[in-house]
C-alpha cells in the first residue's frame, strides 16, 4: 500500500491534500443528505395533495347553465393530470439542480479546504523550515511563532523551548571538552618539553634522566586523576545509580578517618560531631566520593596548626554534612562559581597541588543525583562551610534544602547551588 502511494505526486501525498479531501467529502456527504431529506419530503408532500381530491366530489357547473355536464368533469379530471405532470416536472428540475449544485459545491469545497487547510498548516512549514536549517554545530535559530495559544502555537514554543536546551547542552559539553582538552595538553606538554630537553642534551646525566622521570610521574599522576574525576562525572548521568540504605553519618564518620593522617601530615586535627543516625537512599559509593571531595578541598584550604570541623545533623526532613575550616575564605563573587567545572581561584597553586579543578563539580553532580543540593557560606580571612544535603529516606525530595549553616548566626546561610 505504501509502494503505490509513493508513486502519486508530492502533492498528493501531503497531509494539506488529505485534510482538503476530508474536508471536501464530509461537507459534500452532509450537503447530500439533507438535500435528499428535503427532496423526499418535497415528495411525499406532493404525492399527497389534496388541492383537487375534494373537487372530485361535488358537480361541477363550469359554463354557468346550472347542469353540470360529463365535459366538465373531465375538465377536472384533464386538471388533476395537469398538476401531477408540473409536480413531476418540477421533481425532475429539481434533482438536475440538486445534483449540478451538489458538483459545483464539491469542487467548490475542494479549493476552499485546500486554502483554508493550508493556512493551518502554514506554522507546521515554518517549524519544517527550521528543523531543515538546524546544524549540529548551530542550534541559535528559533521558530519564534506568532499567534494564538493553540495547539500549533505550543507546538512551537515546545520546539523552541527543546531547542533551547539542546543549545545549552550543547554550550555546556563543548565547553567542557575544551576545558578537559586544555588541562590534558598542559601535563602532555611537560613531558615532552622535558623529554625532548634530556634527549637533546647529549651529556645527560643519569641524575638528569631520574629528574625527568620524576616530572613525568607527576604529570601522569595528575592526568591519571582528571581521568578519574571525568569518569565520575560521566557516571552520575548514568541512570543506574544504586539506591541503598545508608546512615550518612557513619559514611562522614568513615571518609574524617580515611584523612586522619593527611591531616596529621599537614599539621591539622579532624573534629568530628556526627550524632546519631542519618538514614538516606542513594549510592554509598557516590557520597563517600562528594564527602571527600569536600574534605579533600578543606584540606588544601585549612593553615597548619588549625582544624576542620565534620559535622552532621537533621534539619525540616533533610540529613546534612558540614565541613568547616579556618582558611583564607571565599568572597561572594567566588561563591556563584566554585562549583563549575574546571574553575580554580588560584591556577597555578591548583595545578601545582594536583587539582583537576572538577572536585566540586563533581560534589554538586552527586548531590544533585540524591535529590540534594549543596550549599556554601564563606567570608574572606574566616574559612568556609560546605554543606550537604540530602533527603531522608523516604521522604519526597520536591522541598529545597533550607537556606542555614549549622554554628552560624542568623544573619549567615549557605549559597544554595541551583540543581
Amino acid at each position: 500500500m505504501a509502494g503505490r502511494l509513493n508513486v502519486l505526486p508530492e502533492w498528493m501525498r501531503s497531509v494539506r491534500f488529505r485534510i482538503t479531501i476530508l474536508y471536501s467529502t464530509v461537507l459534500f456527504v452532509l450537503a447530500a443528505v439533507l438535500v435528499a431529506a428535503l427532496y423526499l419530503a418535497l415528495l411525499s408532500t406532493l404525492r399527497h395533495e389534496p388541492s383537487f381530491t375534494r373537487i372530485t366530489d361535488y358537480s361541477a357547473d363550469i359554463n354557468g347553465d346550472g347542469v353540470s355536464q360529463p365535459s366538465e368533469r373531465l375538465l377536472i379530471t384533464d386538471l388533476r393530470s395537469f398538476q401531477r405532470a408540473a409536480n413531476e416536472t418540477t421533481l425532475k428540475n429539481m434533482r438536475e439542480y440538486v445534483l449540478g449544485a451538489l458538483g459545483v459545491l464539491f469542487l467548490v469545497s475542494l479549493g476552499v479546504g485546500w486554502v483554508i487547510s493550508g493556512r493551518v498548516l502554514s506554522p507546521i512549514g515554518r517549524i519544517t523550515d527550521v528543523a531543515d536549517h538546524i546544524q549540529a554545530t548551530d542550534l541559535s535559530q528559533r521558530i519564534e511563532l506568532h499567534g494564538p495559544q493553540d495547539e500549533l502555537k505550543r507546538l512551537a514554543d515546545t520546539f523552541d523551548g527543546m531547542l533551547a536546551r539542546l543549545d545549552a547542552a550543547f554550550a555546556v559539553q563543548s565547553r567542557f571538552i575544551a576545558d578537559a582538552s586544555h588541562e590534558l595538553r598542559n601535563p602532555l606538554a611537560v613531558i615532552r618539553t622535558n623529554v625532548d630537553v634530556v634527549l637533546s642534551d647529549p651529556h645527560a646525566t643519569t641524575d638528569d634522566w631520574r629528574q625527568t622521570a620524576f616530572v613525568v610521574r607527576r604529570a601522569t599522576d595528575r592526568m591519571g586523576r582528571l581521568v578519574d574525576d571525568l569518569f565520575a562525572l560521566a557516571r552520575l548521568e548514568s541512570p543506574n545509580m544504586r539506591s541503598d540504605r545508608l546512615d550518612l553519618s557513619a559514611l562522614a564518620s568513615e571518609v574524617a578517618d580515611e584523612f586522619g593522617a593527611v591531616a596529621g601530615a599537614k599539621d591539622v586535627t579532624i573534629n568530628k560531631s556526627l550524632g546519631e543516625s542519618l538514614i538516606v537512599a542513594g549510592d554509598g559509593d557516590a557520597l563517600k566520593r562528594a564527602l571527600a571531595n569536600l574534605l579533600d578541598n578543606a584540606l588544601k584550604s585549612a593553615p597548619p596548626g588549625s582544624s576542620i570541623g565534620v559535622d552532621a545533623g537533621l534539619r525540616e526532613r533533610w540529613a546534612w554534612v558540614a565541613l568547616r575550616d579556618h582558611g583564607e575564605g571565599i568572597s561572594s563573587e567566588d561563591q556563584t562559581r566554585i562549583f563549575d567545572r574546571f574553575w580554580r581561584k588560584d591556577s597555578s597553586r591548583s595545578r601545582s597541588s594536583g587539582g583537576s579543578g572538577l572536585g566540586l563539580s563533581i560534589v554538586r553532580g552527586i548531590a544533585e543525583s540524591h535529590s540534594g543540593s549543596v550549599g556554601v557560606s564563606s567570608q574572606p580571612g574566616r574559612g568556609a562551610v560546605f554543606v550537604l544535603w540530602i533527603p531522608l529516606a523516604g521522604e519526597p525530595p520536591g522541598e529545597p534544602p533550607p537556606d542555614w549553616v549549622p554554628g552560624a548566626s542568623g544573619a549567615a546561610s549557605a549559597r544554595q547551588v541551583p540543581a
